[in-house]
């Protein structure tokens, strides 16, 4: 006999499958500082360092456009989303307001919960010590979100988390600092403090410290020019 054909639903679930997997590889690349901000992404490149073909690539970087994390060029193509000043200092304008609001509504935590957040900060300053810094990026990212996922405010934690997306690229680059990585890990053990002790008002000064620390270190990377700018190259 002769072998069966795939039907239209499997070959739709493989191809679904290898766009998953894309957008993961694709999003590493960029939280990791594989691929900066600005940088062109090449789709031919992009598929044989994946393992899968053009297409499923294609439609991952038009699914990332769509988060904000790639811009598609005219006549140049892909290439990792690059903010300019104006919408760098938005960024930040709308995390202080939107994460400000949450933490003030926050609920005590749960033992349980308290002792996960404390794991992640953990984690994090194991990552530091190993300079495992993609491990150390993706780390801290969930140990904020995990806070913020404490409050019944969804909508909001949905969209600081769409927000902290377009910011993610820039993450990547300022924790190969030294002191940045060393002030954030100080930081992360108050707040961890100050959550448990439900003092939310502490959380909320040390949330705004830490945030403006990282800003200015970003501030200070954007204009000596570290972080390239798209190249038709």
């Amino acid at each position: 006999m002769p072998p069966r054909k795939p039907s239209a639903t499997e070959i739709g679930a493989t191809t679904s499958q290898a766009v998953a997997r894309a957008v993961d590889g694709i999003k590493q690349m960029i939280t990791s500082g594989d691929l900066l901000p600005g940088q062109q992404i090449r789709q031919e490149h992009m598929a044989a360092a994946l393992g899968v073909s053009r297409l499923p690539v294609r439609e991952a970087l038009r699914q990332l456009v769509a988060d904000g994390l790639v811009v598609h060029v005219h006549h140049v193509g892909f290439a990792v989303a690059r903010l300019s000043r104006s919408e760098f200092d938005q960024v930040y304008l709308m995390r202080r307001l939107l994460e400000t609001e949450v933490i003030h509504g926050l609920p005590r935590p749960t033992t349980g919960q308290l002792a996960e957040i404390e794991a992640l900060a953990e984690e994090v300053e194991q990552a530091a010590a190993d300079l495992d810094l993609p491990r150390m990026r993706m780390l801290n990212s969930r140990f904020h979100l995990a806070i913020f996922d404490l409050s019944d405010l969804n909508l909001v934690v949905g969209e600081i988390k769409r927000i902290w997306t377009w910011a993610l690229p820039y993450h990547a680059v300022y924790l190969y600092d030294d002191a940045g990585r060393t002030r954030i890990l100080a930081e992360h053990k108050e707040m961890v403090t100050a959550l448990g002790a439900g003092d939310v008002k502490r959380l909320a000064e040390l949330m705004d410290a830490h945030r403006a620390g990282s800003e200015a270190q970003l501030n200070l990377m954007l204009e000596a020019g570290v972080v390239p700018r798209p190249s038709a190259g």
